[in-house]
């Protein structure tokens, strides 16, 4: 399958949280949204979301072409996907249930349509079982909530997924501004929650064990290593953590310890004692603010970090292009 048309018209599966979160980032980089779901309300709950994520979006920078008024809604599953470039799929985390509406697609659909499964969980090669006619077609296209915030996808094939769809994938969310990383084997939760995962664990030992509180454990994450992580990942932190050496120096350095530490490292069982005790953490670090409350503070400070990523980004390729240009 080859195909160099541009993608100009989205159909949205599922019009839950991730749902809603990719129409509000498709409807503000200028492309034409058509959204379908079953559930009661849907259209009315979708567009509320969508009206409430706009200012952001605006702060952010809109595409020419962008606007509300470019989102349909139809229950109807064949006429969400008529003359679509693109299915953004978030439905239910069940094999069943997507293998099933993988078979539908796949017969609707004209074979170069890319059908991109927002899933955190199911693996591509058990999905794409149920479209026998064109699996090659299907992709996870993994976000991070919430999508019209956070530029994460993560894009993992399928057995049966072609080179080529996950290059015009790729290709697709690069230039709607997201930053994609292709992972080349499938893993359960893919790479991302993985790393959530493995902090999480250790986490919950160290609240369980009382060591320190939830309130502190959090203070400790995002005042510290947190803030680190906001502007660089691992591996370029480790290449900076071993000063003038760089990461050779690092692993010259701190393989010892940080390998004897692993050693160390909790394996927290989640009783329900333990969930008791993690639970009454967070509610006495939660204090009186409402998750509303926690959400606009999450969200202001990310669109600060984001505003500043993007400078900072635009600054480096200015010195860059002066440094080639000298």
């Amino acid at each position: 399958m080859t195909d160099t048309t541009p993608f100009r018209r989205i159909a949205i599966i599922g019009t839950g949280v991730i749902g809603a979160s990719w129409t509000a980032l498709f409807l503000a980089k200028g492309l034409q949204v058509i959204a379908t779901d079953i559930a009661p309300n849907a259209e009315a709950q979708l567009r509320k979301f969508v009206e409430s994520a706009w200012p952001v979006l605006k702060r952010l920078g809109l595409s020419p072409g962008a606007a509300q008024a470019n989102l349909k809604f139809t229950p109807v599953l064949a006429q969400a996907l008529e003359d679509v470039d693109l299915v953004q799929e978030n439905g239910p985390e069940r094999l069943d249930f997507k293998q099933k509406l993988y078979g539908q697609l796949d017969e609707l659909l004209p074979p170069d349509v890319i059908i991109a499964s927002s899933t955190s969980t199911l693996p591509m090669s058990s999905i794409q079982l149920g479209a026998a006619l064109h699996p090659e077609r299907c992709v996870v296209a993994h976000p991070f909530n919430p999508p019209h915030l956070i530029p994460l996808v993560e894009i993992v094939g399928g057995a049966k997924t072609s080179e080529e769809t996950i290059r015009r994938a790729a290709e697709f969310y690069t230039s709607i501004g997201k930053q994609t990383v292709r992972l080349h084997k499938e893993l359960q939760g893919h790479v991302a929650n993985r790393l959530q995962f493995a902090l999480a664990r250790e986490v919950y030992f160290l609240v369980a064990e009382e060591v320190l509180s939830a309130a502190d454990v959090d203070t400790a994450l995002s005042w510290g290593p947190g803030l680190r992580w906001g502007v660089m990942g691992n591996m370029m932190l480790n290449h900076l953590g071993g000063g003038p050496g760089g990461i050779e120096h690092f692993f010259q350095q701190f393989t010892g310890p940080m390998t004897a530490g692993w050693k160390d490292l909790g394996s927290p069982v989640l009783t329900p004692e333990v969930r008791k005790k993690l639970i009454d953490g967070v509610h006495a670090e939660v204090g009186s603010r409402s998750i509303e409350e926690l959400e606009a503070q999450r969200d202001e400070m990310l669109l600060g970090l984001i505003e500043l990523r993007t400078r900072g980004t635009e600054v480096a390729k200015s010195r860059e292009a002066a440094a080639s240009a000298g």
